[in-house]
């Protein structure tokens, strides 16, 4: 694994350890004040705090799964090569896609 590799799943590790905390929390909040997902969505929607949080969130998963998942690939199924790359970059585009939707849709304006 190259050096920028090896420092994009650690800064992104990182990253995720605090947005995983801070996304627990928020829910163990929610579920201990009896919020229901209506009071929830109408307390957060068009919060700009929380869509930036979420799309950084995203951002982070979306970089970090898939050089996991590289790893995983290449030492169990022995897929190697730049497909693999191009299969894992295609992986990362579609989870930033998917995460930014469900932040806008939630967050959004």
């Amino acid at each position: 694994m190259s050096a920028i590799m090896y420092l994009a799943q650690r800064g992104t590790a990182f990253i995720l350890a605090f947005a995983v905390a801070a996304h627990l929390v928020t829910i163990i909040y929610a579920v201990r004040s009896g919020l229901t997902a209506g009071d929830i969505l109408a307390r957060t929607h068009g919060n700009g705090a929380f869509l930036i949080f979420y799309l950084v969130f995203v951002v982070a998963a979306a970089i970090h799964a898939p050089i996991g998942l590289r790893s995983v690939l290449r030492e169990w199924a022995r897929w190697r090569g730049r497909s693999l790359d191009v299969a894992l970059a295609l992986f990362s585009v579609l989870l930033i896609c998917l995460g930014a939707r469900a932040a806008f849709a939630v967050y959004g304006a």
